[in-house]
């Protein structure tokens, strides 16, 4: 089992929660352009000059409509769906490991990473910062969103490792924060 494979496809899957299609176009890419990635059969259609061309197309249509105040929202809820099958699409298409993890799963893991990203950015920090910022700060957190999802996307095909000492980081930070408040005295 390749663990870098894993962790390639756990930031691809991510990345996908964050921005749907530009995880796509950047496997699509550099499957097509170099050696850090290749993609077995059915995978390897990704690679195409027509998938190629319609995802640039969409992540177009998709960087624009998240920058629009009404139509951001719309999105968002589109995206509830597309962002999921993404990231099970990235995840399945980058893990090296397809043909030791059955494909169900590692299908199944991509869908849960990427929505659970989806998630956490469609209820918590995007109505978090409508809120606070009465939707001027919508367009700079989108923006950030997009450079994040593909700064993710290709740190995750090229330094895999990276990915691996990051998730390390985050769930022993995540771990602290939990034993601190649970150390903390109960407020009456």
């Amino acid at each position: 089992m390749d663990l870098f494979g894993v962790f390639s496809a756990f930031g691809l899957s991510a990345s996908a929660g964050l921005n749907a299609y530009i995880p796509l176009l950047v496997i699509a890419l550099l499957a097509r352009f170099t050696n850090f990635i290749h993609l077995a059969s059915p995978w390897d259609t990704l690679s195409s000059w027509w998938i190629i061309a319609l995802l640039v197309l969409l992540s177009i249509v998709e960087f624009f409509a998240d920058k629009i105040p009404a139509v951001n929202h719309i999105n968002d809820i589109i995206q509830t769906f597309v962002r999921p099958a993404a990231g099970a699409i990235a995840f399945a298409a980058s893990a090296q490991i397809v043909t030791d993890i059955h494909p169900v799963l590692s299908l199944g893991a991509g869908l849960l990473v990427a929505g659970g990203v989806h998630a956490v950015k469609a209820v918590a920090v995007r109505p978090a910062v409508t809120a606070t910022t009465a939707g001027a700060g919508n367009v700079p957190v989108s923006i950030l969103e997009d450079v994040v999802s593909t700064g993710l996307s290709i740190l995750s095909i090229v330094v895999p490792v990276l990915i691996a000492c990051i998730l390390i980081m985050v769930t022993a930070w995540v771990v602290w924060l939990l034993w601190r408040r649970s150390r903390l005295p109960a407020r009456t």
